[in-house]
């Protein structure tokens, strides 16, 4: 069974904010997140696609990732500890910008405990790998997150990084277009595969911006599978007292 990371509790659960300077609701909606409900937390755990693309840590310097860089930061030196874990479109967040924000940066998927360590533990992941039907897609996951590819495309230009970015949202927006939802779903076997790896935990997990959540039987156990919501000009997630998880909006 993996090490589990342990936290402090209540806790705060978000994803899927795909912040950029073109949709300032996002940005202001988590912002005044930040600045309120954000702080009563214990623990914030990003789960990926924060930002709507990252080009490499690098970018920390650009002034709208530096607002948001400072913004989480003050979070953290304010008591809140953040874990953040990437996501598709920023998977190129690496260690510089986890402790530029002051977080912690997670594998995906990892196990985080609460309290003991007899407590039970959440089993968080970002949600696209278990999105197997889209052969096409996870053909790609694997090869961006192929550390050699890594390597070579952060050792282009930041500028030609950000272009060929650029082309890979246009391309992935037309492809979305032609996909089902059913295709861009988990694969139910794929949950029960990642659940069973790891001792049938609660899930809980973003991309696929279908917010719910689901029980369902795997070898016997009944398993929680929570899906977190992706943001509208709307701060919105899970929180966790220990026990129940309740789905916030601001």
């Amino acid at each position: 069974m993996p090490e589990a990371v342990h936290a402090a509790l209540p806790a705060l659960f978000i994803s899927d904010l795909h912040l950029n300077e073109d949709e300032p609701a996002n940005v202001d909606a988590f912002l005044g997140f930040l600045a309120g409900p954000a702080r009563r937390a214990a623990s914030l755990f990003i789960l990926g696609d924060l930002f709507e693309y990252w080009a490499g840590d690098d970018d920390l310097t650009t002034p709208f990732n530096a607002r948001i860089a400072a913004a989480i930061r003050a979070l953290a030196d304010g008591g809140t500890a953040v874990f953040f874990m990437t996501g598709n479109r920023d998977l190129l967040a690496g260690r510089r910008f986890a402790e530029t924000i002051g977080a912690t940066l997670l594998d995906d998927p990892t196990l985080v405990r609460f309290g003991n360590a007899g407590t039970s533990a959440l089993l968080l992941a970002h949600g696209d790998a278990l999105c197997t039907d889209d052969h096409a897609y996870q053909a790609f996951r694997r090869q961006v997150r192929n550390p050699a590819w890594q390597a070579g495309f952060l050792g282009q230009p930041l500028a030609t990084r950000k272009a060929f970015i650029a082309s890979l949202r246009q391309q992935s927006e037309t492809a979305k277009a032609e996909k089902t939802m059913e295709i861009m779903d988990v694969n139910a076997d794929a949950v029960a595969t990642l659940l069973r790896a790891h001792g049938y935990p609660t899930l809980v997990h973003g991309h696929t911006h279908r917010p719910a959540c689901h029980r369902f039987e795997v070898d016997g156990h009944t398993c929680v599978r929570h899906v977190l919501p992706d943001w509208h000009g709307q701060a919105c997630g899970l929180a966790f007292d220990g026990r129940d998880f309740t789905p916030f909006s601001s």
